[in-house]
């Protein structure tokens, strides 16, 4: 990793893009967002599981679309004015994510985060990096990494299949 790309890292080492699921508000790491689009039309996919949108052509590249709502078995709902596309970078793999509205980036400071609770061998809660307080509010950071696990393979499933093979040329 370069020494600027390091420097990057650790000035955004607690800054958090924060977004809105039903009345729940989460968290990503700001290092992972690429960008944030308005909701555009995303082609199926037939046999991915239901949370997965569909993919969509952003820019000549085609990325999967994950319904956030669907992934966390909360009822889907209409877009609205706010819905909103979150485009993140997670390993070497891009996606996005549906989401009901982006909020704000947010610096938070070490002392206000906490470790995920425990709640039993059942719940699987390794995709929440951490709780953050915030004011009256608790804000879930999610470790994109594992929440995104099998659409990662999805994705480069879907990457491969896209690029060109020697006998059809670039």
């Amino acid at each position: 990793m370069s020494n600027s790309t390091l420097q990057a890292k650790n000035r955004n080492a607690n800054r958090f893009l924060t977004f809105y699921l039903d009345n729940e508000i989460y968290g990503i790491d700001i290092s992972d967002v690429k960008e944030i689009i308005a909701l555009m039309k995303t082609t199926p996919v037939p046999k991915t599981p239901k949370f997965i949108q569909g993919v969509m052509n952003l820019r000549g590249n085609i990325i999967p679309v994950i319904n956030m709502r669907l992934k966390f078995d909360m009822p889907d709902k209409e877009p609205e004015m706010y819905t909103a596309i979150v485009s993140v970078q997670v390993h070497d793999t891009s996606l996005g994510f549906i989401v009901d509205k982006v909020e704000e980036v947010v610096s938070i400071d070490e002392a206000h985060m906490t470790e995920a609770p425990k709640f039993g061998t059942n719940v699987d809660t390794r995709f929440i990096r951490s709780m953050a307080r915030m004011g009256e509010n608790v804000i879930m950071v999610l470790q994109l990494s594992e929440l995104f696990a099998e659409e990662l393979s999805f994705a480069e499933t879907i990457t491969t299949e896209m690029l060109p093979t020697p006998e059809q040329g670039e």
